[in-house]
């Protein structure tokens, strides 16, 4: 393995574990990133020469914060911020002399990303990028908005935080719950970034969905009463079960009604079921823990040979209800048309107001096949089209590209 390729495998690996322990002790997640980024540069100037160092980490590490400290002579502020140096400098060598491995501060790091000053709406991209390590163009396509726009997002609401020098503080336990919802959207949406890469061959996104599940086990762990934390893990591990059945052995694309279910992982599916148990015991409904359910119902199809539709249509009216995003009413139309037939989902489909469906490709996907299953086969194409155009993944891609064939 060249010493490169070790580089970008660290990077993929230990960033966000790096950028969230120098955040947290440094309190500057600007600064931190700025302070990463010159030390994988150096690094990549000289491991090539020296060799790669026994603890990559470490060394990038101890880097980074001889970066901070330059930062700090310059801004004259470097008495200030001793302490605080002084405090990573001395944990650093003694994890690095003593072989313990560094504290995953990332947990710490999604709730910090909920402090105030931050305008809702950008912080779960925020702590998709500053935590988790996703780029600008990846988050764009989760939030349906073009990669420019995200970028210009992110770039403000840092630029906002170092104008006002707002300090990232580890809010109090009391304020956890209230910052719930922004954590959970993260983990979540790192999670469906991992998800979506069917055939795992984008190095973008390698790892992230086991990265979200450790996440959120972590969650659990600090937030065992919360039921959507429950829920959330719950929802993960039932679509995780089903990974390896999402390829047949040609490296194919296979959609959840043609999976092979004796290859769904039934360890997951019990601790998923276990984790949802968990949440309903609470008495609070929430959005994860109907998006769990629907999961559920899906997964005993392994024991009954069928899928419940008539109450997965009913979950997603209660998630409609409760969380109207694109997604949730593009999944009430689908679960609508196998329940009761293709045009009740197409009423629902067309009900979408157009303007937010546009870039959305498993809108386009779901009305090309509805509109081949009633036989508008030139309206069928053409949705086909749009969906393969807007398709990322190759092995989807052509699996739609077999279905339009027949629409031909």
């Amino acid at each position: 393995m060249n010493t490169q390729h070790i580089i970008e495998l660290t990077a993929r690996e230990s960033y966000g574990r790096l950028v969230a322990y120098l955040s947290v002790r440094w309190r500057d997640v600007e600064a931190a990133e700025d302070a990463l980024a010159d030390a994988f540069l150096i690094a990549l100037e000289t491991w090539p020469r020296i060799g790669v160092p026994d603890k990559p980490e470490a060394w990038l590490l101890t880097t980074a914060r001889r970066r901070l400290i330059d930062r700090a002579r310059r801004g004259r502020i470097h008495e200030r911020v001793m302490p605080a140096l002084q405090a990573m400098s001395e944990e650093v060598q003694q994890r690095s002399s003593s072989g313990m491995d560094f504290p995953d501060e990332r947990l710490k790091m999604l709730l910090m990303c909920t402090h105030p000053s931050i305008d809702p709406s950008v912080r779960t991209p925020l702590m998709l990028q500053t935590v988790l390590g996703i780029d600008a163009a990846r988050i764009a396509s989760s939030f349906i908005v073009k990669p420019s726009t995200m970028g210009q997002r992110l770039t403000r609401v840092k630029a906002n935080l170092r104008a006002k020098d707002v300090k990232f503080e580890m809010p109090h336990p009391e304020q956890w719950p209230e910052r719930l919802d922004s954590v959970l959207e993260a983990i979540y949406a790192a999670y469906g970034s991992g998800w979506d890469d069917v055939t795992g061959v984008d190095e973008r996104r390698k790892g992230l969905a086991e990265e979200a599940i450790y996440l959120g086990r972590l969650l659990v762990r600090f937030m065992p009463e919360e039921p959507e934390a429950q829920a959330l893990l719950a929802l993960m591990l039932h679509c995780e079960a089903r990974r390896d059945a999402r390829r047949d052995v040609g490296g194919n694309y296979v959609p959840l009604s043609e999976q092979d279910m004796t290859l769904w992982s039934e360890t997951m599916i019990a601790e998923a079921e276990r984790c949802l148990h968990r949440a309903a015991q609470v008495g609070r409904v929430g959005r994860f823990q109907l998006l769990a359910a629907i999961q559920s119902v899906h997964a005993q199809r392994a024991w009954s040979g069928r899928t419940a539709w008539d109450e997965i249509a009913l979950l997603y009216e209660g998630l409609v209800r409760l969380a109207p995003t694109i997604g949730a009413a593009v999944g009430r139309a689908a679960a609508m048309a196998e329940a009761q037939g293709p045009q009740h989902g197409w009423a629902l489909l067309e009900a979408i107001p157009s303007a937010q469906v546009v870039s959305y490709q498993p809108y386009w996907a779901l009305a090309a096949h509805l509109l081949m299953r009633m036989e508008r086969h030139e309206e069928a194409r053409t949705a086909y089209s749009r969906a393969i155009g807007l398709c990322a993944d190759p092995s989807v891609r052509e699996f739609l590209k077999r279905q339009a064939d027949h629409a031909g």
